[in-house]
């Protein structure tokens, strides 16, 4: 009978019924269930009993049999679900496991699963993401048991059996669940998952544009909100948030800090092989890449290893030169500049050389150009036939053979030795004569002294020939120092003594002032000259519409040719007129006034040439300048600023530049060939220029004869203000001690002595007149000087100077040969006699530089801070190696150094100890200076630290010095090179007028006037031999050739007799003094002298140191009483 037909009757569970209660209790249920179910079937009773105690709020109410039925019909139908849920479980780990992603879609799609969500579009992704939960939940631990729980609506456990596919409700005896069996749980959450991210994409891709901005909005608006939210948060607990945070930082470091050293100290032989690989990786790499980037870099390198070094360099240089007491290890760096390299001697050699070229050459130019003035003589006294003509080809011939001398350089060796080329037994002699020519050379005031003491015309020689010889023409900067310094003795002298009033140095012909322009003018000032004025005045030449013109009268009659030859008809106007009249036409008028504009123009041009030129004038000339400027000043003190400054232009302009501008073809200023000459315009041009400058110089206005340039007279005004600013520039020059960085010390440590070349009579005079002067120049007994010239004793003759066996006593031509042999040059090394020697060190300064040459041997070795330091911490041996080395190589160099080059033997002495023997006798030298006072061992000896200092800022300020000395000679030797080929050119020009005059001769065969024959030039010769002409000075005065007598009153002039008389050379006289019948004094006179005199406008010079005489006058006199003029 079926329970469903069972009357309702209540049944009471006080609890929940076990299978054998209801057996007993209802017979009936055990014929529908099975003891399998009894599990289920006693819950879901218990379950009803207890929702219907629930719902009716009783609890004592009890089930019907009809839900008890009902309860076990679900029971039973809940088994058959769990069943074949277990049953499509397992199959979908199965398809899972096997990864056949078609099976496990199948699987997943089976409806007892009762999966949510399940796409076909998913599949391979259900199968990726089922697979990995599998894998995940078999790594967790997962069992390979038979048994699998599956949870049943959420209340209750149904146990499958994967083997039998069997299950059951109660929990099997050792029961063990196969967790790597994913559940329905676990397979609807992944599938949920996936399926609700595929839906979500689609979702997203439908709306991405939208979702994307919108999302955009939100995240700025939530970004935006939580920033100011979190910021004003913040804000509030900053001072809790700093707090918080180091803590948690000092904690969390703390800890990391600690268990990181914990594992180093566990692992420190791994952790210290480790690094010691890693470095050794890491550097090697780094080494490799930072080597190539060299090597692709290394001209880039070279260069900014250079510009670092300079700089390091420069900078300790600007310490050297700059700090009070350099350090000694700046100086350490430096001392290798004192040592004497082997370009240093090659450099020294050349200088030499080309010193003795250029004294060589000119020498020989001088003696050219003599030769070829008194051809212009000769040849013009010829055409007057004052000479034969035999004179003119003997003088000829002379110049063919010095033309041919120099041609082959036999000027430049042959007729020069060196003092071993002289007789053995003079040696001494002509070392005495060294250190004469050493002390003359190096204390101006005793040649200058001795230029006044001599004739004017014996001292004008003596400064042309031996004055400049002794100072090599000033060939190096030192040589120009000492002639420079013996000019400004001179010429204070020579103020202090001559000149009575402030303008006899514009009116009369000053010696050294003469002797300076002259100079300057010469080689080693003409290419200042050149540079000054030759732009400008080959400008003036080149100008072919320039014409100047001044003079009215010259205008005058330039108008009246011009018209007679345009009309073609005599002019009415006269051809003789003065100058008024001629101004007295208006077209001369205008003429001279536009020839004064065009003069004023060309005067500016030539101005600012000179003005805007300043350092182009030769230092020399601006400092004597300066001196004579003072010097006047000192002796005159009321004369105004003014009257000096025209003093200065006299010299600076008038004397200097003025006769360079009329005449700048004698000057060299312009090119010119031989034979060649300007143009009369050309000449009247520069003359007019040359006369407005003069003007101006000396602020000179137009007056008198030169009335009518009255006009010009305010330019004139005008330039002179320019002038005037000129000169005072001019004057403000360095002293030649700054100027050419000389000092006590410059011939000690310079590498070779002086030199001069000097021929054997120059000598002979020169120890002549200083022995005759002796007491005038240097009137103290004891003066070095005196000792000097004991030693030399008496004035040798040629033939004992040179020896015996120069010359051939049985030589005919003993005389000529003697001749000959005075003009032998040898060259003298110059030395101080009362130099100390080295090897005695009395002498402080002696031993001063001892010193200093030990000491910079000694921290070139050893390092050190003082010098202290270095003296008496010992040397290493590998020092002593280094310092080994040192000395022989210096011994090496020094034995192939020239002779006059080689070190003495007492400093090869000192530098060949060993390093602490020198250290040893620099201590000894020390503390004798230190007694002297020249040195402290307070500060560390730092005074000689200073001087070697000082000894390298000379070396190399001197080594400068001789690069430009290098290349200044090899200009002034190029320059003199162009100057000795015009003079040959104005030989051959001679030669070839001499030849045509015979060749006229040979045709005419007249005998007239130009005898040839030794008969008829012997006749000539008595002809034209003159008698003296005898004046008294009253005469002389008279005709105004002798203006005054220093001494003599006017009325004593007639006790005064002159004689005058012709020399057997041409254009040179004689002149004698007597008073009251006594010879007292005699001259020699040149007549080219008094022409170089009256073309330089000097007036007025002096005889006798005492007459003043009137230069035109008394070449009148001449011209009329000689040559017939």
């Amino acid at each position: 009978m079926s329970l469903r037909h069972v009357t309702r009757v209540p049944v009471t569970f006080n609890s929940v019924p076990t299978s054998a209660t209801l057996r007993a209790s209802h017979p009936a249920t055990v014929l529908t269930s099975s003891e399998g179910k009894m599990s289920l079937s006693g819950q879901r009773i218990n379950d009803a009993k207890a929702d219907s105690q629930y719902s009716s709020g009783d609890e004592s109410a009890v089930l019907w049999l009809d839900q008890i039925q009902e309860a076990i019909y679900t029971a039973n139908q809940e088994e058959e679900e769990a069943l074949r849920l277990a049953e499509a479980v397992a199959d979908i780990n199965l398809s899972v496991s096997e990864g056949d992603t078609d099976s496990t879609l199948q699987a997943l799609q089976v409806p007892c699963v009762g999966l949510r969500g399940v796409l076909a579009e998913c599949a391979d992704d259900y199968q990726a993401e089922l697979a990995k939960r599998q894998a995940l939940n078999a790594a967790d631990g997962g069992d390979g048991g038979v048994w699998v729980k599956h949870r049943i609506k959420d209340r209750y456990d149904f146990y499958y059996d994967l083997q039998t596919q069997k299950g059951t409700w109660n929990e099997p005896q050792e029961f063990v669940h196969n967790t790597s069996q994913l559940t329905k749980e676990e397979i609807q959450s992944t599938v949920g998952s996936v399926t609700a991210e595929y839906n979500r994409e689609q979702l997203w891709l439908a709306n991405e544009p939208l979702i994307i901005l919108l999302q955009a909005r939100i995240r700025g608006y939530l970004v935006r909100r939580a920033h100011a939210e979190r910021l004003e948060y913040l804000r509030q607990q900053e001072p809790n948030v700093v707090r918080l945070q180091a803590c948690w930082k000092g904690y969390i470091q703390r800890k990391s800090y600690k268990d990181r050293l914990n594992t180093l100290q566990s692992n420190v032989g791994s952790a210290v092989k480790i690094q010691s690989l890693v470095k050794m990786w890491v550097a090697r790499s780094r080494y490799t890449k930072r080597l190539q980037y060299f090597k692709d870099h290394e001209k880039d390198i070279v260069k900014i290893q250079a510009f670092l070094k300079a700089n390091k360099a420069r900078d300790d240089y600007k310490t050297l030169t700059g700090a009070q007491d350099p350090p000694l290890s700046v100086v350490r760096k430096f001392v290798h500049l004192l040592e004497q390299s082997s370009l240093d001697v090659q450099e020294e050699q050349e200088l030499t050389r080309l010193r003795e070229e250029v004294v060589t050459t000119i020498r020989s130019n001088q003696q050219m150009e003599k030769d070829l003035n008194l051809m212009d003589i000769k040849i013009g006294l010829l055409v007057k036939n004052r000479i034969t003509l035999q004179d003119v080809v003997t003088h000829s011939k002379k110049m063919k053979t010095m033309k041919h001398k120099m041609s082959n350089g036999a000027l430049g060796s042959g007729d020069r030795q060196g003092i071993k080329g002289l007789s053995k037994g003079k040696r001494r002699r002509l070392e005495a004569y060294q250190h004469l020519f050493y002390l003359l050379q190096t204390n101006p005031c005793y040649l200058a002294k001795l230029i006044f003491q001599m004739p004017q015309n014996k001292s004008t020689k003596f400064m042309d020939t031996v004055i400049f010889t002794l100072y090599n023409y000033a060939s190096n900067q030192r040589e120009e120092y000492l002639l420079l310094k013996l000019f400004e003795s001179a010429l204070q002298e020579e103020i202090k003594s001559k000149v009575d009033q402030i303008q006899d140095i514009v009116t009369g012909n000053p010696t050294v002032i003469k002797m300076v322009v002259s100079f300057n003018r010469g080689a080693r000032g003409q290419n200042a000259l050149r540079q000054l004025l030759a732009p400008v005045v080959r400008e003036i030449i080149e100008d072919k519409s320039l014409v100047i013109n001044t003079n009215p009268v010259d205008i005058y009659k330039a108008w009246v040719n011009q018209l007679e030859t345009q009309t073609g008809q005599a002019s009415n106007l006269p051809y003789e007129v003065n100058a008024e009249q001629a101004l007295s036409h208006e077209e001369v008028r205008t003429r001279l006034e536009s020839s004064n504009q065009m003069l004023c123009a060309v005067t500016d041009k030539v101005l600012s040439s000179i003005t805007s030129s300043l350092e182009s004038i030769p230092y020399g000339m601006r400092y004597i300048a300066k001196v004579l400027k003072s010097t006047l000043h000192e002796k005159f003190p009321d004369a105004t600023e003014d009257e000096l400054l025209k003093i200065v232009g006299n010299l600076l302009y008038y004397r200097y530049m003025n006769p360079a501008i009329v005449a700048p073809d004698g000057f060299d200023i312009i090119d010119m060939t031989a034979g060649g000459q300007l143009h009369s315009d050309q000449r009247r041009n520069l003359g007019s220029v040359a006369k407005m400058l003069q003007h101006a110089a000396a602020n000179k206005l137009f007056e008198g004869e030169s009335g009518h340039l009255t006009g010009m007279n305010q330019y004139i005004s005008q330039t002179y203000q320019k002038f005037r600013a000129f000169f005072q520039a001019a004057c403000d020059v360095s002293i030649p001690e700054e100027r050419f960085n000389m000092d006590e010390y410059s011939d000690m440590v310079t590498l070779s002595k002086p030199v001069i070349y000097i021929s054997v009579d120059e000598i002979i005079n020169t120890h002549s007149l200083v022995l005759e002067h002796k007491e005038a120049i240097s009137p103290d007994q004891n003066d070095p000087l005196h000792e000097i010239l004991d030693d030399l004793g008496e004035v040798p003759d040629v033939e004992s100077l040179l020896g015996e066996g120069a010359i051939d006593p049985n030589d005919p031509n003993k005389e000529s040969t003697l001749t000959q042999l005075a003009k032998t040059e040898i060259s003298l090394t110059l030395t101080n006699k009362f130099e100390l020697p080295e090897g005695d060190d009395k002498d402080t300064k002696g031993l001063m530089m001892k010193t200093k040459k030990l000491i910079v041997d000694v921290i070139r070795i050893q390092p050190g801070d003082t010098l202290t330091e270095i003296l008496e911490t010992p040397a290493s041996s590998a020092q002593e190696v280094d310092h080994g080395k040192l000395v022989e190589r210096r011994v090496e160099q020094d034995a192939n150094a020239p002779e006059g080059l080689k070190s003495s033997q007492a400093a090869l002495e000192d530098r060949q100890l060993p390093l602490e023997q020198k250290k040893r006798k620099i201590t000894r030298n020390l503390r004798t200076l230190e007694q002297a006072g020249l040195v402290s061992s307070s500060n560390k000896y730092q005074d000689i630290i200073n001087d070697i200092s000082k000894d390298i800022r000379y070396q190399r300020r001197y080594r400068q010095r001789r690069k430009a000395e290098l290349v200044k000679l090899q200009q002034t030797l190029n320059a003199l090179s162009s100057k000795a080929a015009f003079y040959q050119d104005q030989i051959n020009y001679y030669d070839t007028y001499i030849k045509t005059c015979l060749d006229n001769l040979n045709r005419k065969n007249a005998r007239r006037s130009i005898k040839l024959d030794r008969k008829g030039e012997e006749k000539g010769s008595r002809k034209s031999k003159q008698q003296a002409l005898k004046y008294t000075a009253a005469k002389l005065h008279e005709k105004g050739v002798i203006l005054e007598i220093e001494g003599l009153q006017t009325n004593q002039l007639k006790n005064v007799m002159f004689d005058i008389s012709p020399c057997e050379e041409v254009g040179d006289f004689e002149v004698k003094a007597k008073f009251l019948g006594v010879e007292m004094e005699k001259v020699q006179l040149h007549f080219q002298d008094l022409l170089q005199l009256q073309y330089e406008g000097v007036a007025v010079m002096k005889m006798f140191d005492k007459a003043k005489v009137n230069v035109n006058l008394l070449i009148f006199l001449l011209n009329k009483k000689f040559y017939g003029k």
